[in-house]
């Protein structure tokens, strides 16, 4: 039996039904509006705790004392101040000492009064976080800071030095620069590999099994966890053919197997997005498919390929799983020469500071990660700025 439609008395027309699809339409409204809420208030939280702890990274104390430079100090610099302030002055500092004497001379036989960089545990105190000062130096520091011999200045030490054991010395210089020689590696090898992959899967190659094989291993390359990159460049470049460990080379090699599969699909994407009638003019104008492609395609769809291989670029220069595997988490102070020399990237050095004891390095992992999502933002940024600067209208 047909089911009749129940009827409202003021509306033969009505339907039930019609008040059911409107009520589900708008839970569904509702709970979407929910979880976007959800996410920008986690995303909102997430940022503003990275924020404030690591904002005061930015500052560092440095305290007013009298330093003595004889030979007698060069030669044990704990001599070099008065031993009440040997505690609250950075080892670091001390122990660079004869570096300043021999830089100039003119110091030798002298007493200056000059800012010393202070101890991590003094600055921690300063700042109101946890500190383990004894209580002499507690004192100490609160009597020069009545005086005003103790104050904060800009950390330019976070953005010159390297790494190191010492948290008040310790900066993102080395990882920064293992990180650019990285990516480098990575593009010059990624970028002309995938973009020409597209161009001949998706202009050239015909529809065959081997095409569609290669096109699936592709797409599963693109999904499978970044951490197996790194166990194959490990077996490859390092176990293989015997490569340097923990250099930029293996480093940017293996990123750029990772950052392969999405240069191809991205690109293939741009390149199908181009109407296929700027095909047939080509071809009715009597030019080959090389031309075509060159000439026509390929200029038209190089914002898609563009913007797919900056995204890329940015999902690499996140990645911390296959470098640690190939050895790039190593203790690194110093900047590399070359990409054959031992480096440490970015992520790899907020993922060894996170394991630091010394609470100073929770504001220095902080300010790490400020600094790499300014430089993730900003080629994301750049990818829409060159997106819409060589979009053509068709």
């Amino acid at each position: 039996m047909i089911k009749r439609k129940k009827k409202n008395k003021q509306n033969p027309f009505y339907d039930a039904s019609l008040d059911k699809r409107h009520a589900s339409a708008k839970r569904f409204k509702r709970f979407t509006l929910t979880s976007l809420i959800f996410s920008i208030a986690f995303l909102a939280f997430f940022l503003i705790d990275i924020i404030g702890k690591g904002t005061p990274a930015f500052k560092v104390t440095y305290l007013h004392v009298n330093v003595t430079y004889n030979e007698k100090t060069v030669d044990d610099s704990r001599f070099a101040v008065e031993k009440k302030y040997r505690k609250i002055i950075s080892r670091s500092w001390l122990r660079d000492l004869p570096n300043q004497v021999r830089e100039n001379p003119k110091l030798m036989n002298t007493t200056q009064t000059m800012w010393v960089l202070a101890d991590d545990q003094v600055d921690q105190y300063l700042k109101g976080h946890h500190y383990k000062l004894k209580r002499k130096d507690k004192a100490l520091v609160d009597d020069m800071k009545a005086q005003g011999r103790i104050d904060t200045k800009f950390n330019s030490i976070f953005f010159l030095n390297g790494d190191s054991k010492i948290p008040e010395n310790a900066g993102l210089f080395s990882a920064m620069i293992g990180s650019i020689l990285t990516l480098i590696i990575t593009m010059a090898v990624a970028f002309p590999l995938g973009v020409l992959t597209a161009i001949y899967l998706e202009e050239f190659a015909t529809d065959n099994k081997f095409t569609r094989f290669i096109e699936v291993n592709i797409n599963n390359l693109a999904a499978i966890p970044s951490i197996l990159f790194g166990l194959l460049g490990l077996a490859i470049f390092i176990n293989l053919f015997g490569m340097p460990r923990s250099s930029p080379l293996v480093g940017g090699l293996t990123l750029a197997l990772m950052t392969l599969p999405i240069i191809i699909v991205s690109s293939r994407a741009a390149l199908r997005a181009v109407p296929d009638s700027i095909r047939q003019a080509g071809y009715g104008l009597g030019l080959t498919k090389i031309q075509v492609t060159k000439d026509h395609v390929l200029p038209l769809a190089f914002p898609g390929v563009l913007t797919g291989s900056i995204i890329g670029l940015a999902q690499a220069m996140g990645e911390t799983a296959p470098l640690i595997i190939i050895g790039m988490i190593a203790f690194i102070p110093d900047a590399p020469g070359s990409v054959m020399d031992a480096a440490t990237v970015m992520p790899a050095q907020l993922f060894t500071w996170a394991g630091m004891p010394e609470r100073m390095y929770i504001e220095k992992t902080a300010a790490g990660i400020m600094v790499l999502l300014t430089i993730l933002i900003s080629l994301n940024a750049i990818a829409i700025y060159l997106r819409k600067k060589f979009e053509v209208k068709w």
